[in-house]
């Protein structure tokens, strides 16, 4: 049986990571409570996939496949190999939850995190260390960061659509806050491309 001091060390860490893992690609808060160990796959494309699952419009199930980028392998990576498999050593049974609640099921097995668990962790942490931004730094407001930051790293708009798993892009660009010095870059960047042409 793990102390309480091993639950609140197991808690921290599994906040970070599904706090991080939002700020790195942007997957919804319910998205995350979703997530099964096997939902990662580590030899898909380049970098590896998770598969993400969420509800759609008229309660559909939707599914889509998202790029371990922007160093979320890494992330998860460290998370399963570390905090994750300490706490519980069920991983290779199906339906094993990739970020778990210290509550078991009769088996012992590890519930789901919940997403309320999530939202008030984070607010939580933003109280005590960041309180100017209780209320306004949330787990969505991570998703939002995500693709800020993704674009701001040249990544266009239709990939971190696609990425989010919106439907329209008009609500991508909703996430997406641009520096105030958007324009003077985009003005640099296109005479740099410009004279490269002329240089060869």
């Amino acid at each position: 049986m793990e102390s309480p001091q091993d639950i609140a060390d197991f808690e921290q860490d599994l906040n970070y990571t599904a706090c991080r893992l939002a700020s790195l690609i942007g997957p919804r808060v319910s998205e995350l409570c979703l997530l099964e160990v096997h939902d990662i796959h580590w030899d898909l494309g380049t970098f590896g996939k998770v598969l993400l699952r969420g509800k759609g419009s008229r309660g559909q199930k939707k599914e889509r496949l998202v790029p371990l980028i922007n160093g979320s392998r890494e992330l998860l990576e460290w998370w399963l190999q570390g905090p994750r498999w300490e706490f519980d050593g069920h991983l290779d049974e199906p339906g094993a939850p990739l970020f778990p609640s210290e509550r078991r099921d009769p088996g012992g097995r590890c519930k789901r995190v919940s997403t309320s668990a999530i939202r008030g962790a984070m607010a939580e942490a933003v109280q005590r260390h960041l309180p100017r931004w209780s209320g306004r730094a949330t787990p969505h407001a991570l998703r939002h960061f995500a693709a800020s930051d993704l674009y701001a790293q040249g990544m266009n708009v239709v990939a971190i659509q696609e990425l989010l798993g919106h439907r329209w892009i008009n609500t991508t660009m909703i996430y997406v806050h641009v520096n105030k010095t958007h324009i003077e870059d985009a003005w640099t960047s296109a005479g740099q491309r410009a004279a490269s042409r002329f240089t060869g």
